[in-house]
């Protein structure tokens, strides 16, 4: 079995970013394409339409049964999820055509908190469906597909991932540490999460990621 990573830009996976809830309970969720079906990808792998429908059935009945489908920022080199780089919940996959669906809710974690004012500060992010699967070393088929989750990730055409710039920069700049530590709070205070979204989108400017 292969580990399998599939890029999307934010324009391919033609997703939606919206919102529900008011106030504090204010949610905010990114629905589009997670994984395309019946075509030849940027990395020359074909994943057949009925392997993707097996697929996010098998990933709905895990839902459906409780289990919470978690999703990172940025690209883990493996199938394992890192609990510290979390920042969605996938509430829901489906099929639409040939393509696999997906709708994440976005989390009040520290690294959520990043997706969600990045968006609001429109950054274009894409997203990245991570899995294992067989390929045919011949013609680019892949079989015994299994999706493990679907990441946020910077546009691919960008170099170097913005999470992993806005992580790193956080870290690094003058009271990061503080302010990492304020994101874990901010959920349940007005003001916290006024100035830890005021302190971000200075970072994000720093960085030039707007």
């Amino acid at each position: 079995m292969a580990y399998l990573k599939e890029n999307l830009t934010f324009d391919a996976a033609k997703l939606i970013v919206e919102s529900s809830g008011e106030g504090d309970s204010k949610t905010l969720h990114m629905k589009g394409i997670c994984i395309q079906g019946g075509v030849k990808n940027a990395n020359q792998r074909v994943y057949p339409v009925n392997e993707i429908e097996k697929a996010v059935s098998t990933l709905n009945e895990q839902i459906s049964g409780g289990y919470s489908v978690l999703g990172e920022v940025d690209h883990p080199d493996d199938l394992k999820i890192n609990l510290d780089r979390v920042s969605h919940m996938i509430t829901e996959m489906w099929m639409d055509g040939p393509n696999g669906y997906g709708k994440m809710k976005i989390l009040p974690t520290p690294m959520g908190k990043l997706v969600e004012t990045m968006l609001q500060s429109g950054v274009k992010l894409g997203v990245s469906s991570r899995g294992s699967g067989n390929v045919n070393e011949g013609n680019g088929q892949v079989s015994d597909f299994e999706i493990v989750t679907v990441d946020v990730v910077a546009q691919p055409s960008a170099p170097n991932a913005y999470p992993t710039a806005i992580y790193e920069g956080l870290m690094n700049m003058k009271h990061g540490h503080k302010l990492h530590e304020m994101a874990k709070e901010a959920g349940v205070d007005n003001r916290v999460q006024k100035y830890l979204k005021s302190e971000i989108v200075k970072l994000i400017n720093d960085l030039k990621l707007r």
